[in-house]
């Protein structure tokens, strides 16, 4: 596989995003990426933060050398091990990572351009904000196409990729760029409290990614991929995650 710098013009980019350390789904992914014969990737970031062995998944990643960029649970995972604060998921990802993994979450870029693709995981200026949706209700909505706009500041590229809201998603700005986000890899459901409780669910627990061709327009294809979630939540319980358990194995949050 080459990786999305190379400059075969209008080959197809597999756009991965938020694994989670889910080693299962991610071999899932490549099979299928392998499959349909695409030799350039890409990697929004959110990478190991989870309850799964993160290693299996690191050592790929490191192996594949594709452009990525930091997500907001990267960075986390950096703060935890200087020593900072954070949740039990993250001390449990922080203790079994090897230095070589930690030293490779603290080389990722915050963005990343190639050609005329833009890379970011929630905005170009913070890691940490929706860029194609808001919560609102307990729910994620669609962020208007003047929010969008303005979250991105001026037209650098014909393509941004974002990640973060593990949400499937295409859209077109009145400028021409194109923004898509794959949706999760390893993570299909979850729940947070930031910037307001909400719940976010795929309703399956498939394995998602991305295929973007940039010729005279952008073509997109929103993949699912069927892997053994069971064993992923398996996994999950038995490390004590609950939650997580099933998220993975159903896409969908329990109610409280």
């Amino acid at each position: 596989m080459r990786n999305a710098n190379d400059p075969a013009t209008g080959a197809p980019i597999a756009v991965l995003s938020d694994m989670h350390g889910n080693g299962r789904a991610l071999d899932a992914v490549l099979d299928d990426v392998r499959r349909r014969g695409i030799e350039r990737l890409a990697n929004l970031g959110d990478c190991l933060y989870g309850p799964f062995d993160p290693r299996p998944a690191a050592d790929r990643l490191l192996d594949l050398g594709i452009p990525t960029v930091a997500g907001n649970e990267d960075r986390v995972l950096l703060e935890g091990a200087r020593g900072e604060p954070v949740s039990r998921t993250a001390r449990f990802t922080i203790d079994r990572l090897e230095r070589r993994h930690l030293d490779w979450l603290a080389a990722l870029p915050r963005t990343l351009r190639l050609d005329d693709v833009l890379l970011v995981h929630g905005t170009p200026n913070d890691d940490a904000v929706y860029l194609l949706t808001e919560p609102r209700g307990g729910r994620l909505v669609a962020r208007p196409a003047s929010t969008v706009s303005r979250l991105l500041g001026a037209p650098t590229a014909r393509a941004v990729l974002c990640g973060h809201d593990h949400t499937p998603s295409v859209v077109r700005l009145d400028d021409g760029r194109t923004i898509v986000n794959p949706g999760s890899v390893g993570c299909p459901a979850y729940e947070d409290d930031a910037p307001e409780h909400h719940v976010v669910e795929a309703g399956s627990p498939h394995a998602r990614y991305a295929v973007v061709s940039l010729a005279d327009r952008v073509h997109v294809e929103l993949v699912s991929v069927p892997y053994d979630a069971d064993a992923a939540a398996d996994e999950a319980a038995r490390h004590g995650f609950p939650a997580w358990e099933a998220w993975v194995r159903t896409g969908r949050v329990a109610p409280r």
